[in-house]
């Protein structure tokens, strides 16, 4: 409730109410007001007057009938009355008019005196109008926060999404970046498979060859008696292993041979047809993207 509501129904039950600093209005003990809803009455003339008094003090019974109705502290009426009467100064003083309306007008004339001038009649109760637009407006506020609520949910969920696709990218990009880390020479050596000399097999036809002489192994011999050769990815000591190994790696494009030496020892191998004097560069290429310690063998 406005602080001018409360003045002009403090005036109207008290018959006089007093702004500090500016003066006192008091209305004639004769005038009886009309039924609340009698909305015809006019104010018979000279009903309020005015007396300028700019060492008028606090009304005490005005901050009294502030903090009733307004269910705050006494002092925080008082502050608020105070507030009010400092702003109203302000304005006369620039020359700008008090309107309370209810009671009249107030302005300072060029000599610095208050001027009053009565106005109309307003209703005294208006506590249940203000009261409505209150809670309406209460109910417009708590509209606009269920919806800022909700934007606020829906947005997290937003965040919450780029956050997790931002992480799936930046794995994917590490991942690729890690598997496709060698160079165009290396990753020729990778893909340069003949398919007549590098067909992939199945664990069904597996090739079973005697196990070399190891002081053998990585022996680089005169191209003419090589058509190319095989580097041994891996050992394993059952099928199984060297099965699921197979097959993993297949999956990603590789071809590969599975060489069975006895039950106990199996090779994966990968073929090339390839000079022989390759065999060093093509071992330490895939030293470096399977991992282990690769060796050669001659075909």
């Amino acid at each position: 409730m406005k602080i001018e509501q409360l003045i002009v129904q403090h005036l109207y039950s008290n018959k006089n109410v007093s702004l500090q600093g500016i003066g006192t209005f008091i209305l004639n003990p004769t005038v009886v007001l009309p039924a609340e809803n009698d909305k015809d009455f006019v104010m018979p003339e000279g009903a309020i007057s005015f007396e300028y008094n700019l060492k008028a003090t606090e009304d005490a019974a005005l901050i009294d009938f502030i903090t009733q109705k307004t269910k705050k502290l006494k002092s925080l009426s008082a502050s608020d009355l105070e507030s009010y009467t400092i702003l109203a100064k302000q304005f006369l003083n620039i020359g700008k008019p008090l309107i309370i309306e209810g009671i009249g007008t107030i302005q300072k004339n060029q000599g610095g005196v208050y001027e009053f001038t009565p106005g109309r009649f307003i209703s005294p109760k208006i506590e249940e109008p203000v009261k409505e637009i209150k809670s309406k407006a209460e109910q417009d506020i708590s509209f606009e926060s269920e919806s800022k609520k909700n934007n606020s949910k829906r947005n997290v969920l937003i965040g919450t999404t780029l956050v997790v696709l931002i992480f799936v990218s930046l794995g994917l990009y590490y991942w690729f970046t890690n598997n496709s880390n060698n160079s165009p020479e290396e990753t020729q050596m990778l893909t340069d498979i003949p398919a007549d000399t590098a067909q992939a097999i199945t664990p069904d036809t597996l090739i079973t060859t005697p196990k070399p002489d190891s002081s053998a192994v990585d022996t680089v011999l005169p191209v003419a008696n090589y058509s190319g050769f095989k580097i041994v990815l891996k050992e394993y000591n059952s099928i199984a292993a060297a099965t699921k190994a197979f097959g993993k790696l297949s999956q990603w494009g590789h071809k590969l041979e599975i060489i069975t030496i006895d039950s106990a020892h199996h090779r994966l191998a990968m073929p090339f047809s390839r000079a022989v004097e390759d065999t060093a560069k093509v071992r330490d290429s895939l030293r470096r993207f399977f991992g282990g310690n690769p060796f050669v063998l001659l075909q």
